[in-house]
């Protein structure tokens, strides 16, 4: 019994004896706009739909659908940058606050973070479709040119829109316009045992986490039904099945014709982890979580924080 409890513990973060440490947070992270690259901040308040600004920008083509970088990997190229204070717990944009948008050969582009906007109908990603937020002509223009086909840039309208989890996996769970849920935790100990059997390692920008965590055993993330950071309890709800996303270099926005997925089929695909389902050849990283706190109403010290216990 001493050495199950010994066994779980390590998994979970802890030595299992006197002093062991914990796991904590390594680093957070939030994609403003789906498929961007990502900012990773000292610290980030929850809401209701996950990580404030987490995902709340999306790409869409001419007909409303969802533009990432499944289709336009030059999208791994695109810089976001927020004001520094918009990650602090009680902070509220102004007329003349801004998000900042960089690409190669582009002029910097800026966006309102507190000035209304014109709604625009059938916005669609995945299975969901609703009005969201256009932000102009002036950011239409600007991706449109980048990408080279026309695309508009929007925001999701949270006064008139809802996007629900899958009640099979988390009921009653918001999210904006991340894939599925609202918060990806992945562990250092995850990424550090692929890239010892990759020839040529990898980031964890790849993998596009909003939480990494480390001082834990390989793949823990994958048993951690509950977990507590900052007092605040995420439940784990599903294993990240992975697109073709982490074969994109995010530096150069060139795809890799077969990895990491080549190599994660032979350990980590629905064939060894789940195989009672049906895509056999789906592979898995990291855990799609849910935040227990973010059903009720807001409250203080509500953030999770770098170098928090987990």
């Amino acid at each position: 019994m001493e050495r199950a409890a010994s066994v779980i513990s390590s998994l979970l973060g802890g030595g299992g004896g006197s002093g062991a440490q914990a796991a904590t947070v390594k680093s957070v992270l939030v994609y403003p706009i789906k498929s961007c690259r990502g900012i990773s901040v000292p610290q980030a308040p929850i809401t209701a739909t996950g990580f404030r600004w987490d995902r709340q920008w999306m790409l869409v083509n001419s007909k409303g659908r969802a533009c990432t970088q499944r289709v336009e990997p030059k999208l791994a190229l695109v810089e976001v940058q927020m004001p520094p204070e918009a990650f602090a717990e009680d902070w509220h944009p102004t007329p003349d606050d801004h998000m900042v948008i960089r690409a190669p050969g582009m002029e910097p582009l800026k966006v309102p973070l507190s000035v209304e906007c014109a709604t625009i109908s059938d916005v669609s990603v995945w299975e969901w479709t609703g009005a969201a937020y256009d932000e102009g002509a002036e950011a239409a223009e600007w991706f449109s040119t980048f990408l080279g086909c026309p695309t508009r840039l929007v925001r999701f309208n949270e006064d008139s829109e809802t996007r629900l989890t899958d009640p099979d996996y988390a009921r009653g769970y918001k999210t904006m316009f991340s894939d599925g849920f609202p918060y990806l935790i992945v562990s250092q100990g995850s990424l550090d045992a692929l890239n010892e059997i990759l020839k040529e390692p990898i980031p964890i920008n790849r993998f596009r986490p909003n939480i990494l965590v480390e001082g834990c055993h390989p793949y823990a993330e994958d048993m951690w039904k509950s977990v507590k950071i900052n007092k605040l309890t995420f439940q784990g709800v599903k294993l990240c099945g992975r697109c073709k996303v982490p074969t994109i270099n995010q530096d150069t926005g060139i795809p890799s014709p077969t990895e990491p997925t080549e190599t994660l089929q032979t350990y980590r695909s629905g064939e060894v982890l789940l195989r009672s389902h049906k895509n056999k050849r789906q592979v898995y990283f990291g855990q799609n979580a849910v935040c227990k706190e973010s059903l009720s109403a807001n409250g203080e010290g509500r953030i999770v924080k770098v170098g928090d216990p987990v």
